[in-house]
């Protein structure tokens, strides 16, 4: 009798494992669309980028990760979505907490030390918004004595004041909807980051024809999708992106994201084609 009650809990053990074993797995086996989900990083907080609604998540990251995801064999309700704050992007890949990051993530020398890139899928630019009826900034030395906005602790609003326009006065807001609320009653005189976040915020309905985007291209922005070191879904997503360029979804993203706020988009950028 207790040689049956050993085998008995034997035989519940090796169900477990086994069960375990089908059920667990590397990250990088979610290419092959046999999980129950793939989770993914994007931003929560960007209009037209990534963005958490109570109706869901929009924006173009959000469009173009769940292409990428369709065609690794994931359909929309089998995605989970992680907010990724950028100072995180990196922590979270390497530890494994999502599978893929597309987050308004540029591709830099520094970043490409500790995570894999697939794309570009955007080229942006650092680039200004200001009040529609402003056409007082042409050129980036335009914003010498300007009141220039951007978030705390925003690399591109000080970019602006050590390199493109030294007398710029800098004004640091918490949130770039505050920023939008000082550029409306002119507090500020324009918003700095990269042009394709810009044109996410001015194409939100309550802004509709109030701002426009400067169209300085102060910098290149190459945005990437992010893997941990070493995956396999580089390869795979790099395949994915090529084919929504060619059957005109990457087109019809940028459209319907970007289209309202009369963003000037650049073309798709080649794979591996880094503008520096």
């Amino acid at each position: 009798m207790k040689l049956r009650k050993v085998t008995a809990a034997s035989a519940v053990l090796l169900a477990l494992s086994v069960t375990a074993t089908a059920c667990g797995g590397d990250k990088d086996d979610t290419s092959s669309g046999d999980g129950k989900k793939i989770t993914i990083g994007i931003k929560f907080d960007q209009p037209g980028i990534g963005q958490k609604t109570p109706q869901g998540y929009s924006g173009f990251d959000v469009d173009v990760a769940t292409y990428v995801a369709k065609k690794l064999g994931y359909s929309a309700d089998q995605i989970e979505w992680k907010e990724s704050k950028s100072a995180d992007r990196e922590t979270m890949l390497k530890r494994g907490d999502v599978d893929f990051i597309a987050a308004s993530y540029s591709i830099t020398p520094e970043r490409q030390k500790l995570v894999d890139f697939a794309g570009p899928y955007l080229l942006a630019h650092q680039d200004v918004l200001v009040r529609a009826d402003d056409d007082s900034i042409k050129t980036a030395s335009d914003l010498n004595n300007k009141k220039l906005c951007s978030v705390t602790g925003s690399t591109s609003a000080q970019n602006v004041k050590d390199k493109l326009a030294p007398k710029a006065q800098l004004q640091e807001y918490p949130t770039y909807s505050a920023c939008l609320t000082g550029l409306q009653n002119k507090a500020i005189d324009a918003l700095t980051t990269d042009d394709s976040i810009l044109a996410g915020y001015a194409a939100q309905a309550q802004f509709k024809g109030k701002f426009k985007l400067g169209g300085l291209k102060m910098t290149n922005e190459n945005y990437g999708i992010g893997v941990k070191k070493g995956s396999d879904l580089k390869a795979k997503i790099n395949k994915a992106l090529e084919d929504m360029v060619a059957d005109k979804s990457w087109q019809q993203a940028v459209d319907k994201n970007f289209g309202p706020a009369g963003y000037k988009n650049e073309p798709a950028p080649k794979i591996g084609d880094i503008k520096s």
